[in-house]
């Protein structure tokens, strides 16, 4: 009994982890695969004020999970999805770093 107790809650542990991908309040996520690293986006480790992660979609379910359908997609996460960014036809990412900047400044201010 205690062997299945503890089987469960690590089950439960595991799935509450799994559905925050941040570890920080802000967090801007680029989706993108190993076969457009090309086109992954530049600026990305240049925003402030917020976390970035990278998340190559070709291990795992990422693309499943976070509904992923062109790369390189943009998610600015608060705790869930607040704004998504995706590429254009070319498979290159037509949002600039200004605009990522600034929706991860208002998310901030609304805190106040």
């Amino acid at each position: 009994m205690k062997k299945f107790i503890l089987i469960l809650l690590m089950c439960l542990f595991l799935n509450a982890n799994s559905q925050n991908i941040c570890k920080t309040d802000i967090c801007v996520v680029e989706f993108n695969a190993g076969w457009n690293k090309a086109n992954s986006v530049d600026w990305l480790s240049k925003l402030d004020d917020c976390s970035v992660k990278r998340i190559n979609i070709d291990k795992g379910d990422w693309a499943k999970k976070y509904n992923i359908v062109v790369v390189p997609t943009i998610i600015i996460f608060n705790g869930k999805e607040v704004k998504r960014y995706q590429a254009d036809l070319s498979f290159t990412m037509a949002a600039t770093r200004k605009e990522v900047q600034e929706e991860v400044d208002e998310l901030i201010m609304s805190d106040f």
